[in-house]
């Protein structure tokens, strides 16, 4: 009797020990999704507070982390170096400069224009009044932003070139700083910052992107991972365009949700959602038009090191 229980017991054991040994090679197996974002991620920050990647992508063999950047340089610089995997959204002009630099990028999705969610702004009481007295002066912008693209536009519209004006490349925190100790006299910033500096600071707006830059951000990812795992991106694309929807349909929760979540009142978060447009398409070859411009431009002007052709990067189509 004492020798059955223990062989019972034994066995027991073995079926526990197998159990668990292949519940550590599932988890071992797990795919990590590494994902790049930023504060103006709004769909991201939305999807990330609420668990939802990690709830879909779990049964698909995938675990999440996140990595938080100041901008979408460095947010695609990491992509490029594969620290991370898929790339919240990023302005238009961050994918040049990573196509320029040779970075294996695949566009996954892309938000409908939204250009009054990026503007030049002065202080309240500032004595300029027009883009072309910026003639001289320094301005305060982040390098490979979208509103990089939007500060040598409207100079070029409003006669000037970008070496009229002294740049000053700073990180969004750094920009408002500086526009408040009065280092800059004009900040080219994006929303939700845009909305923060004229609620808080007073700032005015001198110029937005309206007739001037559509400010379409797109989302990436990894070239060798989008071609891995259509699965996980087909899932993160239907819920970012399902997020972008709600955030649209119900903004007063929108700006509840988010306001703790970026340091913010809930009226701020309104306008700056107000001004985005959270559309979030499938990227087509006829809509890289403007990446092309955005291209020329930074070329023309110096700031890119070679000639490219915008449209020559991969891209994932849905049903794919």
């Amino acid at each position: 009797m004492p020798s059955l229980i223990i062989r019972a017991a034994a066995s027991v054991l073995l079926v526990a020990a197998t159990l668990i040994s292949m519940s550590l090679t599932a988890a071992a197996q797990d795919k990590v999704v590494r994902i790049g974002y930023q504060k103006s991620s709004t769909l991201l920050t939305i999807l990330k507070s609420r668990g939802t990647l990690e709830a879909g992508l779990k049964p698909l063999g995938y675990s999440l982390t996140w990595n938080e950047f100041t901008s979408g340089l460095p947010l695609l610089e990491a992509l490029n170096v594969g620290a991370i995997d898929v790339s919240a959204d990023v302005a238009d002009t961050v994918p040049v400069f990573a196509q320029a630099a040779g970075a294996k990028l695949t566009y996954i999705a892309q938000e409908a224009p939204s250009p009054s969610a990026q503007a030049i702004v002065v202080p309240a009481g500032s004595p300029i009044t027009q883009v072309a007295d910026l003639k001289g002066k320094k301005v305060a912008v982040t390098k490979a932003a979208g509103v990089h693209y939007l500060l040598i536009a409207t100079l070029e519209k409003a006669g000037l070139s970008f070496k009229d004006i002294e740049p000053a490349y700073l990180t969004p925190a750094d920009a408002r700083a500086a526009l408040e100790n009065g280092s800059v006299a004009a900040w080219v910033t994006w929303d939700p910052f845009l909305a923060a500096v004229q609620q808080q600071a007073k700032a005015r707006i001198l110029a937005d992107g309206k007739g001037v830059a559509d400010y379409q951000r797109y989302y990436l990812a990894a070239t060798p991972f989008a071609e891995g795992n259509p699965k996980a991106i087909a899932f993160i694309f239907d819920e970012l365009q399902k997020t972008g929807k709600w955030v649209k349909d119900n903004p007063a929760e929108a700006a509840t949700l988010l306001a703790p979540l970026w340091g913010l009142d809930a009226a701020i978060v309104t306008q700056a959602n107000e001004r985005r447009s959270y559309a979030v398409r499938a990227v087509l070859p006829a809509n890289l038009g403007e990446q092309q411009r955005i291209a020329d431009i930074f070329q023309t002007a110096g700031l890119l090191p070679k000639k490219i052709d915008a449209t020559d990067v991969p891209i994932w189509k849905p049903g794919s």
